[in-house]
Parts: C-alpha cells; sequence; structure tokens
C-alpha cells in the first residue's frame, strides 16, 4: 500500500513563491515516477510535472522556467518548488504515482495566487 501526502499550499501574491512537497509511505518511491497535477473547479485534473526514478524531468508549457520538480530519496519525498507564480496557478495540487496496476493519489492541497 502506498500512501501519498501533500503540504506546503497556501495563499500568496502574484510574482511569490512556495514549495509544495508530497511524502510516500511504502517501498517502491525509488522505482517508480512521481507527478504533480492540480485542477480547478469545472476543469479535468492536468499534468504540471513529472520525475522519472533516475530523475528525467518533463513540464507543462504553463509551468516551464518557473515550477521545479525534484525528489529526495533518503526521505522519499518529492518537491515542487514553484516561483513567479500567477493567478491562473491558483489549483488544488495532487501528487501522484503508479505502480501498475494500481493509481495512487494524495488528498491535494490548495494554491491561491492573488494579483
Amino acid at each position: 500500500q502506498v500512501q501519498l501526502v501533500e503540504s506546503g499550499g497556501g495563499l500568496v501574491q502574484a510574482g511569490g513563491s512556495l514549495r509544495l512537497s508530497c511524502a510516500a509511505s511504502g517501498s517502491i518511491f525509488s522505482i517508480v515516477a512521481m507527478r504533480w497535477f492540480r485542477q480547478v473547479p469545472g476543469k479535468e485534473r492536468e499534468l504540471v510535472a513529472r520525475i522519472s526514478s533516475d530523475g528525467i524531468t518533463i513540464y507543462a508549457d504553463s509551468v516551464k522556467g518557473r515550477f521545479t520538480i525534484s525528489r529526495e530519496r533518503g526521505k522519499n519525498t518529492v518537491y515542487l518548488q514553484m516561483n513567479n507564480l500567477k493567478p491562473e496557478d491558483t489549483a488544488v495540487y495532487y501528487c501522484n504515482t503508479e505502480f501498475s496496476p494500481r493509481v495512487y493519489w494524495g488528498q491535494g492541497t490548495q494554491v491561491t495566487v492573488s494579483s
């Protein structure tokens, strides 16, 4: 069983920064890719960033150059550093991983960016 627990969300002004954390329980952390998604009401959940087990990263075009995903194996934790935040980044952010055939989600953390 894998549990994902996000933290670090909050209210920030446009141009500010936040760092989200996702702590993973279980023994698979080192061999799975980790992802951050976000969702706003009425819209589909969208992929923000992904990091593979060996550290290769990809980002949504909307966050390239502003967000950085990283992972710390010793703490079984993945991070999302968000800089130069914009009001359109306001959403609930979710941590995600897959270990076939299961898909795991955290409970989400709210990020609100004021203009």
